[in-house]
């Protein structure tokens, strides 16, 4: 069994698509539409082939009352890996990106967490154990 894709709800699928891809740096992998509808995923370019991201539509009450508590809790709706988190501070910084938490030491890793413009609070982790 695999982890092929998880879901994150946005506001504006054309404009998570602009942050996920021009500021975080993913690559856009699947989209098309029927009707209103459209499927629209983000991929890592370090594993192309692995693990996508949907950047699903909040266009219903349920999606739209979970969304604003995660963020209001400041909890966030995805954790991306990474194994230089200064390095991708700067860069996603330079590139626009808003951090409402910079690099921090936490028990066992450095964390940093952002807002990506469409709702959500996003993490980046950068593991300090060797496990």
């Amino acid at each position: 069994m695999k982890i092929k894709l998880t879901s994150i709800y946005v506001a504006d699928q054309d404009q998570a698509l602009r942050f996920y891809t021009d500021v975080l740096g993913f690559v856009k992998k699947a989209d098309f539409s029927n009707g209103p509808y459209r499927w629209l995923t983000v991929a890592s370019p370090e594993e192309p082939d692995g693990a996508e991201l949907q950047l699903a539509l909040n266009d219903n009450e349920a999606a739209r009352t979970y969304q604003q508590a995660m963020f209001d809790q400041s909890q966030p709706a995805a954790n991306f890996y990474t194994d230089d988190i200064q390095a991708d501070y700067e860069r996603i910084t330079a590139a626009g990106g808003e951090f409402t938490m910079p690099p921090t030491d936490v028990t066992a890793s450095i964390i940093a967490q952002l807002d990506d413009t469409c709702g959500n609070l996003i993490q980046l982790t950068q593991l300090t154990w060797q496990g």
